[in-house]
C-alpha cells in the first residue's frame, strides 16, 4: 500500500485550478487576434473542430490517466510502458523550461501595474496614442532603450534590467506561495485567482460595448465570414490547433498532475468536458470585450479596423487596450484595472507549471518524505535563476526564440503522448493474439505512409500535394498487403476479426481498464487517440520543421526570427536536444529514471498497483483493487 494521497477540497477546486492553468495570457492577447487574422468567423470553423477532435480528447486523456494511476506524468506513462518514462519527463522538463519564460511575462505585468501608479506613467496622459504606449512597454518595462541601434548589433544583451530582476523575485514568491502547502490550498488560492478574472471580464465586456464604435470592432472579430482563408491560407489548421493544444495546458504534465490528486472514481469526463470548454469560452468572451475596444480606437481615431496598428500580442494589452480604457472617465484606473486582471491570468497559470514538476519529484521514493514546501522552494529559486537571462535588455527576444523551440517540441510530446497510449497500451496481448510480425508491420506502416507523405507535401515544390498523396495510398497498401499476410500466418481469428483487434484490440482493453473507475471512456476518443492524434500531430511537427523563413530558402528551424545563431538559436536548439535525449534515454534505458516512478516494481510487473486515497471506492479490474 502506498501514502495516503492529498486531494483537492472538492471538484469546484479543481475547476478552478485547471480552468485558471488552462487560461492565460493566450486567451486574451492571441486568440481574438487569430480570429481577426484568419477572416473573422471563419476561424472558428478550424479551432472548434481541434478543439472537440484534438483538444478535449488530449486532455481527457491526461486528466484520466492522472487520475487512475494518482501519480504525475513519469508514473503514469511507465504504467503504460516501463520504456515510455521519458515521454512523463519530457513533458515536466518541457513545462519547466516554458515557466522560466512565462514567469518574465507575469513579472512585465507586475511592474507595468505597479508603474500605472507613478505620476509619469504614460497612461494617464490624455494625447497618448498606442504607438507610445508600446514603446514604452518595450523600452521601460523589458528595458530594451540600451540595445544598440546599429544594425545586427541590437540582439545582444548588454545589462541585467535591475528592476525586472526585483519584480522576478516578486513573481517567484506568490508561485511559491501558492503552491507550496498542497492543492488543497492551491484550490482555494485559484477561487481569487480564477473567479475575480471572469468577473473582471465582463465588466471590461459590458464597458467596451457601452462605447461608441464597438459594433465595428465586433464585426472584425467575428462578423465576417471569409471562408475563402479556410483553402487559400493553410497554416490557419495548424494556428488552430495550436492554439486549442497549447492554451489548454495539455502536454506540459500540469493536467496529469492535477488529476492525480482528484478522488479515483470522479467522472473524468465530465471534469475534462467542464474545463476544456470554460477554457474556450472565456477566450472567445474575451474577444467580444477586446474588439469592442479596438472599435471604439477606430472611431475615435477616424480609421477603419484594418487600418489600426497594434492589434495582437503585446501592442495589443499594453498598447490599443489600454490606450481605449486610459480615455475613459476615471480612466488610469481601468488600466490598472487591466494590468491586475492581466496578472491574476497570469500567476495561475505560472503555478500549475510548478504544480506538474512537484508532483513528479514528491512522488518519487526517495522524496516522499521531504516537505513539499522545500521542493516547491527549490525549484523556484532554480526557475528564477534560470530565468534571469530573461531579465536582461534583450530578454524579449531570447524569450521568442526559447518558445517556438519549445512549441516545436511540444507538437512531438502530443504525439508521443497519444502514441504511447493509443499504440503501446496492452500491445503485448494484440502480439499474443496477431503475431509480433503482423503487429509492428502495422505500425510502421501507418506512420511510416505519414511520414513519407508529409515529407514530399512540405518540401517539395511542385506536385507537392499529388506526390504526397501517391506516396501515403501505395505505401499503406504495399504495407498493409504484407500485415495481411502476416495475419493470415499468426492470428488466431478469422482475418476480419483479426484486423480489427489489431486496429482497436489494444484500444478496447484500455477502455475496459479504466471505465470501472474513472467512469465513460467514449469509443471516439479512443479512435481519435490511436488514429486520428498522432497522425495530425506528426504532420504538423514535419510542417513545422520543414518551415521557411518568409520570402527566403531557409528554414525557420536554426533561423528563426533572423536571430544571430549564438546565443539564441543555439538556446532554442539545445532545449531541442535536450528533450530528445530525455526521450531517447528513457526509451534505450527507462532503467535511468526509476528513481522518479513510485511502486515502480508493481507496474513493471504488470500488476496495477493500488493507491489508497480517500473516501475510495471498491472496485476490481485486473487484479487492481483500491
Amino acid at each position: 500500500m502506498g501514502e495516503e494521497r492529498e486531494q483537492f477540497s472538492s471538484r469546484y477546486a479543481f475547476y478552478f485550478a485547471a480552468v485558471g492553468s488552462a487560461v492565460g495570457f493566450g486567451n486574451v492577447w492571441r486568440f481574438p487576434s487569430l480570429a481577426y487574422k484568419f477572416g473573422g468567423g471563419a476561424f472558428f470553423i478550424p479551432y472548434v473542430m481541434a478543439l472537440f477532435l484534438i483538444g478535449i480528447p488530449v486532455l481527457f486523456l491526461e486528466i484520466s490517466l492522472g487520475q487512475y494511476y494518482q501519480r504525475g506524468d513519469v508514473s503514469v506513462f511507465s504504467g503504460i510502458h516501463k520504456r515510455m518514462r521519458g515521454v512523463g519527463l519530457l513533458s515536466i522538463v518541457c513545462g519547466y523550461i516554458l515557466f522560466t519564460y512565462y514567469g518574465m511575462l507575469v513579472t512585465w505585468v507586475i511592474r507595468t501595474f505597479f508603474e500605472s501608479n507613478k505620476d509619469n506613467a504614460p497612461w494617464g496622459n490624455e494625447n497618448l496614442d498606442a504607438e507610445d504606449s508600446t514603446g514604452y512597454f518595450y523600452g521601460e518595462i523589458v528595458g530594451m532603450k540600451t540595445l544598440s541601434e546599429e544594425e545586427g548589433s541590437g540582439f545582444y544583451a548588454t545589462r541585467l534590467v535591475k528592476e525586472n530582476a526585483l519584480y522576478a523575485l516578486l513573481t517567484m514568491t506568490f508561485v511559491f506561495l501558492c503552491s507550496a502547502f498542497g492543492v488543497e490550498v492551491t484550490g482555494r488560492i485559484t477561487y481569487m485567482t480564477m473567479g475575480l478574472p471572469v468577473l473582471l471580464l465582463f465588466i471590461f465586456l459590458f464597458r467596451g460595448v457601452s462605447l461608441d464604435g464597438y459594433t465595428d470592432g465586433v464585426r472584425a472579430y467575428i462578423g465576417n465570414w471569409d471562408l475563402s482563408v479556410l483553402r487559400k491560407e493553410p497554416n490557419i489548421w495548424s494556428e488552430a490547433v495550436g492554439q486549442i493544444f497549447f492554451s489548454l495546458s495539455v502536454t506540459f504534465g500540469v493536467m496529469t498532475a492535477y488529476g492525480s490528486h482528484m478522488k479515483r472514481d470522479e467522472p473524468a469526463l465530465v471534469n475534462s468536458v467542464v474545463v476544456a470548454l470554460a477554457n474556450s469560452m472565456f477566450s472567445f468572451i474575451a474577444g467580444f470585450a477586446v474588439f469592442a475596444a479596438i472599435g471604439h480606437r477606430a472611431f475615435l481615431e477616424d480609421k477603419e479596423i484594418g487600418d489600426l496598428d497594434n492589434l495582437a500580442s503585446f501592442g495589443l494589452v499594453f498598447g490599443t487596450w489600454p490606450l481605449v480604457l486610459g480615455s475613459l472617465p476615471g480612466g488610469i484606473h481601468w488600466v490598472r484595472l487591466l494590468f491586475f486582471n492581466l496578472f491574476l491570468l497570469g500567476i495561475d497559470s505560472a503555478f500549475s507549471f510548478i504544480e506538474a514538476v512537484v508532483t513528479c519529484i514528491h512522488d518519487a521514493p526517495r522524496f516522499k518524505d521531504v516537505p513539499r514546501w522545500y521542493i516547491t522552494a527549490i525549484v523556484c529559486v532554480v526557475a528564477y535563476l534560470l530565468g534571469l537571462v530573461y531579465a536582461t535588455d534583450a530578454g524579449l527576444f531570447f524569450l521568442d526564440a526559447v518558445d517556438w523551440y519549445v512549441n516545436f517540441v511540444m507538437l512531438l510530446v502530443g504525439f508521443l503522448e497519444t502514441f504511447a497510449v493509443g499504440w503501446l497500451f496492452g500491445f503485448e496481448k494484440q502480439i499474443k493474439r496477431s503475431g509480433a510480425k503482423a503487429y509492428y508491420l502495422y505500425m510502421i506502416t501507418t506512420f511510416g505512409s505519414i511520414l513519407l507523405a508529409s515529407i514530399l507535401w512540405f518540401t517539395l515544390e511542385k506536385n507537392a500535394i499529388w506526390a504526397g498523396f501517391v506516396a501515403l495510398i501505395s505505401t499503406y497498401a504495399f504495407g498493409m498487403g504484407w500485415t495481411i499476410l502476416f495475419l493470415l500466418e499468426s492470428a488466431n481469428e478469422p482475418l476480419p476479426e483479426a484486423l480489427m483487434d489489431l486496429a482497436y484490440g489494444n484500444m478496447r482493453d484500455y477502455k475496459a481498464t479504466l471505465e470501472p473507475v474513472i467512469g465513460w471512456v467514449p469509443h471516439i476518443f479512443c479512435i481519435l487517440v490511436k488514429h486520428f492524434i498522432p497522425q495530425v500531430l506528426l504532420i504538423l511537427f514535419v510542417n513545422l520543421a520543414a518551415s521557411k523563413v518568409p520570402n527566403t530558402d531557409l528554414n525557420l528551424f536554426g533561423n528563426y526570427g533572423g536571430y544571430p545563431n549564438l546565443p539564441y538559436q543555439f538556446m532554442g536548439i539545445l532545449v531541442v536536444v535536450l528533450a530528445l535525449l530525455v526521450f531517447v534515454a528513457g526509451v534505450i534505458a527507462p532503467s535511468v529514471y526509476s528513481g522518479f516512478v513510485s511502486l515502480d516494481k508493481e507496474i513493471e510487473e504488470g500488476t496495477k498497483p493500488s493507491f489508497p486515497v480517500k473516501k475510495p471506492k471498491e472496485v476490481d479490474v485486473d487484479g487492481l483493487e483500491a
